[in-house]
């Protein structure tokens, strides 16, 4: 076990690398493990406020996570709950005080806050301690809520969290709080620059964007787990593709809204107009000072490039748009990329973001079954998309749901 002074040094060096991740969801995961490290905690789950809600964004549990194949993951239901004393997050939340419960199943029926056995019910799992803390910005403002579950002892029984514990969740809450708050200004930016692309085509959503970057990533990392990469080679990868998959296509800002909006078929001279999205996107991320850069001009010039060479742009001049010298058809135009000429990044988003397309109701179309969208899919495996990242999608088919339902679209309005 760690002194608290060796707990206190690793909390600075983690402070460092958590500021080091930008994208908010990945940083809510790798928040909530450090936590449970830190305590030695089993289970837990990390809530973000919406206003006068609490959104419950993660949630992480060892014991349940044995019982599953390997490489298989926790799937959870999201949810609200509103900023009141009923619920232990919720007081938090209102009050800003942490609780420490030695056994939720003995909290005092004169207290105003209750534990919900609910889960516990459904998985067979007993929850006994709980410390739930607020994550408080330096003004006071409150980002979230962190429960840590189940404190353990070297082995592995189930014991109350300590004094030590709760005054080391309080370095690590305000570490936390400064990460939190920069990746949902980062994220609030990312969504400024999609709400851009919407006004030209609204089918470019935050819902839309928040899906096809959430299959993205869960496909990339069981295909960098094929492949036994370093886990923190895949946890970076997976923090700047998840970003740069939700401006796949943010270069329709570059296009005419006489063809976006068009409501019939576009003619062969406006498709050409259109296909351009690809390079205006590229060329956002030109001045490239980061791998984020490099990841999303990657993924805006190549997600309609298709695995057997028929997709767009091709291989052209990111400059100029002109088909390079020896890349082009005997008719001028770019060849297209062909199977691995197209980058890793490319492959992923053109596979989610046509799933994503299907499955999604649009104004000139109804949201197609999922059973005729996977088949569109096997079907177009070998021509439109990379045979091995078909693959993994279907092997993918729970988790790809759950992100579904963590992101759905808005109801419109009647």
């Amino acid at each position: 076990m760690l002194s608290e002074k060796e707990k206190l040094d690793a909390l600075m060096v983690l402070g460092v690398e958590l500021n080091q991740v930008q994208d908010l969801d990945i940083l809510m995961e790798r928040v909530l493990f450090e936590a449970r490290q830190f305590v030695n905690a089993d289970a837990g789950s990390i809530y973000i406020r919406r206003q006068d809600q609490l959104d419950f964004s993660y949630t992480q549990n060892d014991t349940l996570q044995k019982r599953l194949p390997p490489g298989e993951k926790l799937i959870f239901t999201t949810f609200s709950m509103p900023i009141d004393q009923k619920s232990m997050a919720g007081y938090v939340a209102a009050t800003g005080h942490p609780l420490n419960i030695p056994d939720v199943y003995r909290i005092a029926p004169t207290l105003p806050y209750s534990f919900s056995k609910q889960f516990d019910q459904a998985s067979g799992y007993k929850t006994r301690s709980a410390f739930t803390f607020p994550l408080k910005t330096a003004n006071g403002n409150i980002l979230g809520i962190l429960q840590i579950i189940n404190a353990q002892d070297e082995n592995r029984n189930k014991i109350p969290f300590s004094e030590q514990d709760e005054k080391m969740m309080a370095h690590f809450a305000s570490v936390a709080a400064v990460a939190l708050e920069r990746a949902q200004m980062t994220r609030a930016i990312l969504l400024r620059m999609i709400k851009m692309a919407e006004l030209r085509d609204p089918k470019e959503t935050g819902p839309h964007v928040n899906r096809v970057a959430g299959y993205a990533v869960e496909i990339y990392e069981r295909w960098a787990q094929k492949r036994s990469l370093d886990h923190k080679e895949i946890d970076r990868t997976r923090d700047v593709l998840r970003m740069a998959a939700m401006l796949h296509d943010v270069g329709k800002v570059g296009t005419s809204d006489l063809i976006l909006k068009k409501p019939a078929r576009l003619t062969k001279e406006e498709f050409e107009i259109m296909k351009q999205h690809t390079l205006f996107g590229a060329r956002l991320f030109g001045d490239r000072q980061s791998d984020f850069d490099v990841a999303a001009a990657k993924v805006a010039l190549n997600h309609h490039e298709k695995w057997d060479g028929t997709g767009y742009p091709g291989h052209i001049d990111l400059r100029t748009g002109i088909p390079l010298d020896d890349k082009a058809r005997p008719d001028g135009s770019a060849r297209g990329k062909k199977g691995e000429e197209i980058p890793l990044f490319g492959r992923i988003v053109a596979l989610t973001d046509v799933f994503d397309a299907l499955s999604s109701k649009r104004c000139y179309k109804e949201a197609w079954d999922e059973s005729e969208v996977l088949s569109t899919i096997e079907k177009d495996t070998g021509s439109h998309f990379d045979p091995e990242l078909v693959e993994i999608f279907f092997a993918s088919m729970n988790m790809i749901r759950a992100i579904q339902a963590r992101y759905q679209d808005e109801p419109e309005d009647q």
